[in-house]
């Protein structure tokens, strides 16, 4: 992938820590998880081989262990292992309130003589470095600035930033081309496009649809609106947006539409539970965070949990028609117990999903007192 700009940051640091070049420490700045994983990866597979990772690798949080513990650690040599990796994460804790003088100090002794034994990667995934970094938001470029002006000097800064759609495009493609399937160039403009360039949700939809293309080698858009869209996505959001409205008729005809569009019919049932629980988690974050721009749900969903750009706006509208916390976390438990009883192999599944949508699309009822639990409380 090292004709891809969005993939250079992470190319180059994979390369250079296979050769002498090696610097003693590197920052991974970013949230991009899906780079992160590439260069953990390249680290675990270049410098802690399998056999000796419980004696090298050290993944460590710097809310837990003081700096100095971390510097102490890296500067003394091992009598296990020939080499040491120690992943830092919580960087932020670094740069909270106070000077952190000490620290810093502390920082500076042991670059200037380092454990040529050792390497150190401090993980700042408290920032969101966007594709093009003159629209990185001013906290995020403020918070860049002071690790660059601080750790900058001594240890390789590595911009795990977000991934170009055009790239990401190529990068399906090209993936597909290495396991020899052809994935049309519309077929991954509409993965793409769907997934929001999420490099990790795209990544694990690839892998689904190579195996759903299995023997036929290649990947038409039908194949990406059947595995991705239809059935996993937009008709969910649909059948959310219907419960929100207490619309039970729609709401129905919706969950079969849902169920006929799978291609494991009612079996399938268990993965819309976990997609509805999802989805009303989402909504809970949405509504307690107070988010009302499509714009702000990027900083309160982490990655990994997010929804497609497409359905947002209107995710965020179906919160609000929720009037309290207690209303989404009865949905997230009504959905948990449909999903304990289906998975008890009960005599009718579709059965257990009907109510389970009847009750979700149904006004809950007003807490109402009562008088012998008062009385058994103040016992």
């Amino acid at each position: 992938m090292a004709s891809l700009k969005s993939f250079a940051p992470t190319d180059r640091f994979v390369a250079e820590i296979a050769t002498p070049a090696i610097k003693p420490g590197y920052v991974l700045l970013g949230d991009e998880i899906f780079l992160y994983d590439r260069c953990r990866k390249a680290v675990l597979e270049t410098l802690a081989p399998p056999d000796m990772r419980d004696f090298c690798l050290h993944d460590l949080d710097l809310a837990d262990t003081s700096i100095f513990e971390i510097l102490d650690q890296a500067q003394t040599p091992s009598l296990m292992a020939p080499f040491q990796v120690f992943f830092v994460r919580n960087l932020k804790t670094l740069y909270g309130r106070g000077s952190k003088k000490d620290e810093f100090a502390a920082l500076d002794a042991y670059f200037r003589s380092p454990n040529p034994a050792a390497l150190l990667v401090f993980v700042a995934d408290h920032l969101r470095i966007p594709t093009d970094l003159r629209k990185m938001d001013y906290q995020d470029k403020e918070r860049y600035e002071k690790i660059r002006d601080s750790l900058g000097d001594w240890c390789g800064l590595v911009e795990l930033a977000r991934v170009d759609e055009n790239d990401a495009i190529k990068w399906v493609t090209v993936s597909a081309e290495s396991q020899s399937v052809k994935f049309d160039v519309d077929a991954a403009r509409e993965l793409v496009d769907a997934l929001g360039a999420d490099m990790m949700l795209i990544a694990g939809e690839l892998e689904k649809l190579l195996l759903y293309v299995e023997g036929k080698g290649r990947v038409t858009l039908g194949d990406v609106e059947t595995m991705v869209l239809a059935a996993k996505q937009r008709s969910l959001y649909e059948l959310t947006d219907a419960i929100s409205l207490r619309d039970r008729p729609r709401a129905l005809a919706l969950l079969h539409g849902l169920l006929n569009a799978s291609d494991g019919g009612e079996d399938a049932a268990i993965g819309h539970l976990y997609m509805l629980a999802r989805t009303f988690r989402q909504m809970l974050i949405i509504s307690e965070k107070g988010v009302r721009d499509s714009r702000a749900i990027w900083q309160v969903l982490w990655q990994g949990f997010r929804m497609p750009p497409f359905a947002a706006d209107d995710l965020i509208k179906q919160s609000r028609r929720y009037k309290s916390r207690r209303e989404l976390t009865r949905a997230i438990r009504l959905v948990a117990r449909a999903d304990i009883e289906l998975r008890s192999s009960p005599a009718n599944k579709l059965l257990v999903l009907e109510r389970l949508i009847l009750d979700l699309a149904t006004e809950p009822k007003p807490a109402q007192f009562d008088s012998t639990q008062q009385f058994a409380m103040e016992l």
